[in-house]
């Protein structure tokens, strides 16, 4: 059953374990982070875990092929513009019986959501992360919930369009230190921060390929970087492919990543891209 009151001052009044960032971060490679979408429109999944059973099967096989986090998501964040804003109702319906079924795997579960309403009531089901695609920016009460619950938020740049004639990197930037301002101000320690370049969202390919190959500049923040590059369009744009053919191409952009300090890398693939980023640690142990 659904909470009528999903930011109650009993779910507000009991902060989470600063440690969630900190064990995840703990290993000498970065943390992967599973895509489970129970969404009709995504741009590369769309429509296949709508059903609750397929998406529960979906989460652990995820689980199964070494993810160490699971983000869940109920409202198409598409890039590419054109999805279908979701009433919050309809997002948590969605969330219902999914959310804890992704929980009682055993890993954190990040909540994808740009509504402070849903990201209050994930974390009071269990979620551990909230993932807010417009980095604090959008809902002016998502910094006061992440506070009070005292998770990690993963801020990330977007656009609400493309501008081939900025600079990219300068933008992103400037982003990041609005919302870390933002982030300071509500009460967020530092230390459960994510900066999140946040690929394909408000950019070109060509800048969406810029803010990769720079992605170490990011690190001047002093703050862990996530990479969510996987089948975006930028593939497309260097070797024409639908999304369920770009492999090859988000495996080559997260071993980049990888080498440049990613923290974490946020996948559709878990099998492909684990055994990817392990294959590459053990070559460069070996050197």
């Amino acid at each position: 059953m659904i909470a009528t009151h999903p930011d109650s001052v009993s779910a507000r009044t009991q902060p989470r374990s600063t440690n969630v960032l900190q064990r995840l971060l703990a290993e000498r490679r970065p943390a992967v982070m599973g895509i489970l979408n129970v969404t009709p429109d995504s741009f590369s999944d769309g429509g296949k875990f709508l059903d609750p059973d397929v998406a529960a099967t979906h989460a652990a096989r995820l689980v199964q092929e070494g993810a160490d986090i699971l983000d869940v998501g109920a409202e198409s964040t598409r890039p590419y513009g054109g999805a279908r804003p979701v009433l919050l109702e309809e997002e948590r319906a969605r969330l219902a019986p999914v959310l804890p079924a992704a929980i009682a795997l055993g890993l954190p579960v990040s909540i994808d959501t740009i509504k402070a309403k849903i990201a209050a009531w994930a974390l009071a089901q269990g979620a551990a992360i909230v993932n807010d695609v417009w980095g604090l920016q959008r809902d002016p009460d998502m910094a006061r919930v992440v506070a009070e619950h005292g998770v990690p938020v993963i801020i990330m740049h977007n656009r609400e369009a493309a501008d081939p004639s900025i600079d990219i990197i300068a933008d992103i930037e400037a982003f990041f230190a609005r919302s870390l301002d933002i982030a300071d101000r509500a009460g967020i320690a530092r230390e459960q921060i994510v900066l999140d370049p946040g690929i394909g969202f408000g950019k070109t390919p060509q800048q969406s390929i810029l803010a990769i190959a720079r992605f170490d500049a990011f690190a001047a923040f002093g703050l862990p970087l996530l990479m969510g590059l996987s089948r975006k369009r930028f593939i497309d744009s260097i070797v024409p492919s639908p999304p369920d053919r770009r492999i090859g191409g988000s495996i080559a952009g997260n071993l980049f990543a990888a080498a440049r300090g990613a923290a974490i890398v946020r996948v559709h693939d878990v099998a492909e891209t684990v055994q990817a980023l392990r294959v590459a640690q053990a070559i460069e142990a070996a050197r």
